[in-house]
């Protein structure tokens, strides 16, 4: 199995934050799609396990809180053996597409998209990306974030297109 590098790992983690972003267009919401968004405001953590080569603990702090035009701005970081990152930016409904986006940057240099729907009393967030590691080699990521019962949820996976190794960490967030 290949070794996962602190860069794949660092990626792993991004993907753990993602429910945050820079949305790219306007956020001109109604006031149910703001208040869903607004209920998540505050701090949250997170522990749980990212497993590849080996299995390891992920620790993570996430902070949401109220940012311009109704979006909800976001800050987070994980730690694990050894290794930090951090990820920023906001999260919104995007009214001309009917639909809430969460774009992300992250000391890491991942940067991503995550589309959400509503689904039922809460939000689905998923991203799927293809990109490379630190040594060139082609790798698919996906997350999952779910806001729902005032707690958050974390899929994240990576796969090696070459090799079919993968990490995969789940975390579960609360208050």
């Amino acid at each position: 199995m290949t070794y996962f590098a602190p860069l794949s790992r660092a990626i792993a983690l991004a993907g753990l934050l993602l429910t945050g972003g820079a949305a790219t267009a306007p956020a001109f919401a109604g006031p149910a799609e703001v208040a869903l968004l607004q209920s998540y405001i505050g701090e949250w953590r997170g522990r749980g396990t990212l497993v590849g080569a080996n299995s390891e603990t992920v620790v993570c702090r996430l902070t949401l809180s109220q940012g311009n035009q109704d979006k909800v701005n976001y800050n987070g970081r994980c730690t694990l053996a050894g290794t930090q990152l951090s990820v920023a930016g906001t999260m919104a409904y995007i009214e001309a597409s009917g639909r809430y986006e969460a774009a992300m940057s992250s000391n890491a240099t991942f940067t991503g998209l995550a589309v959400g729907q509503k689904r039922g009393g809460g939000l689905v967030f998923n991203l799927r990306e293809r990109d490379k590691d630190e040594e060139g080699k082609e790798m698919n990521i996906s997350a999952q974030i779910s806001l729902n019962n005032n707690a958050i949820g974390v899929v994240f996976e990576v796969v090696y297109i070459a090799s079919g190794d993968s990490l995969r960490a789940e975390v579960p967030f609360s208050k």
